[in-house]
C-alpha cells in the first residue's frame, strides 16, 4: 500500500490589499501601519483635493455649495478604487473616478481642477511623512528619557573603559550613557529638521509653471493643510527634501545600532556587566534552559539594518530625477512605509530592553580590580614628568604579559623605581577606582 501524500487544497483567497508596500505585521506597530494603509493614503489625497477646492471657492472660481457637497459626499472606498485601477492602470484617475461616483458629475468636475497628479500625490506625501516623522520623534524623545534615567541612576558607577574591545582605562556607566544622550539629542535635532524639510506641498501644475493655477491658489490650499509652499517645484516637489529626511533617519538608525552593540557586548558571558531582564515564563532556548539572550537589543539591531539599507537607497535614488520628472521615483516612494515600520519597531524593542536592564555591580567591580594594568598610563606619565628614563618601555615590559596585572604587581614595580619617596606615594595612590580624571557622572 502506497503512503498517501497530503491532500491537495485550493490556495486561500488573497486578502484585500491593506498597505501600499509589503509591510510585515510582526515588524509593524499599529500606529505606524495605519499611516501607510491605502485608506490613509487615499484620505490624504482627498484632503489635498478638498483644500484645493476650498481655495478655488475662496477666489470665487467654484460655488461654495459645490465645495460643501464635495466635503459631505466624498469618501474613500479602497476596493472600488482598486477595481477601477485594474481598468485605468492609473491610480489617481481611479481615485478621481471613485470620487465622481460618490459626489456626482456636476460637482465632481471641480475636483482636481487645473491640477496634475503630483500636485495631489506629493502634497499628500508631505502629510504622510509628517505623520510618520512625528511618531519617530516621539520615540526619540522616549529613548532620551530612558537613557537619561540610566545615566542618573548609575551616576558615579565606575566601570572598565574599552577601546578596540580591549581594557583601556576606567570610566563610568553614567558617563557612557551621558555620551549616548548627547548623541541622541543631535539625532533629535536632525530628524526635526528632516521633518520640517518635507513639510512642503505644491499646487503648481504639470511642470511647476502654474499654467492654469496660480501662486495665490497654492498658498491658500497649502495653508488649509498647514504646509509650506515649495518655492521651486517642477512637476514634483524636489526630492533632495526627502533625501534630507531619510538621511537623518539613516544616521539615527546607525546611532541606535551603536547603542545596541554596546549593550549586547556588555551582556556577553565573558563580560556580563549588564543583563537584559527576563519576564516571568520567558525562555531563551528550546534546548538550553540556562540561556538568557539579549533579544530586545538583537531585535532592534536587525530591524535597523533593514531600515538603514532602504533609507540609504532612498537618499541616493530619489534626488536623481530626469528633466522635470520621470517615473523612477514612484516605485521607490511606495515603499517608504517599510523602513519607517522597521524603525519604530526597533525603538519599541530597545526601549523595552533599556527599561529592564540590570547593572551587575559585582562584575563591574571585579573587572576593575582584576586588571591593574589600566593605571599604566598614569604611572608612566608621572615618571615622564620626573624625567625617568624610558618609562613607557618600562610599563610595557610590566603589563604586556600573558597574566593579569594585580595590585601586588604594581606595588612591587613602584618599589623598584629610582624616584623619591613622595613620587612613589603619589604612584601608590593610583588605582582603577581613583584614576578617573574629572569623571563625576
Amino acid at each position: 500500500r502506497q503512503p498517501q501524500g497530503p491532500q491537495r487544497r485550493h490556495p486561500p483567497k488573497p486578502p484585500a490589499r491593506l498597505h501600499e508596500a509589503a509591510m510585515i505585521d510582526r515588524y509593524t506597530r499599529q500606529e505606524m501601519g495605519r499611516i501607510w494603509t491605502l485608506e490613509n493614503r487615499y484620505q490624504a489625497w482627498l484632503d489635498v483635493e478638498v483644500a484645493v477646492c476650498r481655495a478655488w471657492s475662496d477666489m470665487g472660481r467654484i460655488p461654495a455649495a459645490a465645495v460643501e457637497n464635495i466635503q459631505a459626499k466624498a469618501s474613500i472606498d479602497v476596493d472600488r478604487i482598486l477595481a477601477i485601477e485594474e481598468v485605468t492602470r492609473h491610480d489617481v484617475i481611479a481615485f478621481l473616478t471613485s470620487l465622481e461616483e460618490k459626489v456626482g458629475a456636476e460637482d465632481a468636475r471641480y475636483i482636481h481642477l487645473g491640477c496634475t497628479s503630483s500636485d495631489i500625490v506629493d502634497t499628500a506625501n508631505a502629510l504622510l511623512l509628517m505623520q510618520a516623522g512625528r511618531l519617530i520623534l516621539k520615540d526619540i524623545r522616549a529613548l532620551l528619557t530612558a537613557i537619561e534615567s540610566l545615566a542618573r541612576r548609575h551616576k558615579g558607577v565606575l566601570c572598565m573603559g574599552r577601546t578596540h574591545g580591549i581594557h583601556a582605562e576606567p570610566t563610568s556607566f553614567g558617563l557612557k550613557m551621558a555620551g549616548f544622550y548627547a548623541e541622541f539629542e543631535r539625532h533629535l535635532a536632525r530628524v526635526e529638521a528632516g521633518v520640517e524639510s518635507v513639510r512642503v506641498g505644491k499646487i503648481s501644475g504639470a511642470v511647476g509653471t502654474y499654467a492654469f493655477l496660480s501662486p495665490e491658489l497654492e498658498q491658500r490650499a497649502l495653508g488649509y493643510l498647514e504646509l509650506w509652499v515649495d518655492p521651486h517645484s517642477t512637476q514634483i516637489i524636489q526630492r533632495d527634501r526627502y533625501a534630507h529626511f531619510f538621511t537623518s533617519l539613516a544616521v539615527l538608525a546607525g546611532g541606535v545600532e551603536r547603542l545596541c552593540v554596546e549593550l549586547r557586548h556588555l551582556q556577553r558571558t565573558e563580560v556580563l556587566e549588564v543583563e537584559e531582564g527576563f519576564a516571568k515564563g520567558q525562555k531563551g532556548s528550546s534546548a538550553m534552559p540556562h540561556k538568557v539572550n539579549p533579544i530586545d537589543f538583537e531585535n532592534a539591531e536587525g530591524n535597523l539594518g533593514i531600515a538603514n539599507a532602504i533609507f540609504n537607497h532612498l537618499s541616493g535614488k530619489l534626488p536623481v530625477s530626469r528633466l522635470q520628472r520621470d517615473l523612477t521615483d514612484s516605485t521607490v516612494l511606495r515603499n517608504v512605509g517599510v523602513p519607517m515600520a522597521h524603525t519604530v519597531v526597533s525603538f519599541k524593542s530597545i526601549l523595552k530592553g533599556l527599561n529592564k536592564l540590570i547593572i551587575n555591580l559585582d562584575k563591574i567591580n571585579e573587572d576593575l580590580e582584576n586588571n591593574w594594568a589600566v593605571v599604566a598610563e598614569g604611572i608612566q606619565t608621572i615618571l615622564r614628568r620626573e624625567s625617568y628614563p624610558n618609562p613607557y618601555e618600562a610599563l610595557k615590559a610590566l603589563t604586556r604579559t600573558n597574566k593579569a596585572i594585580t595590585h601586588e604587581d604594581i606595588r612591587k614595580f613602584i618599589d623598584t623605581l629610582d624616584v623619591s619617596e613622595s613620587v612613589k606615594e603619589e604612584l601608590r595612590r593610583l588605582s582603577p577606582q581613583t584614576y578617573t580624571g574629572v569623571c563625576n557622572y
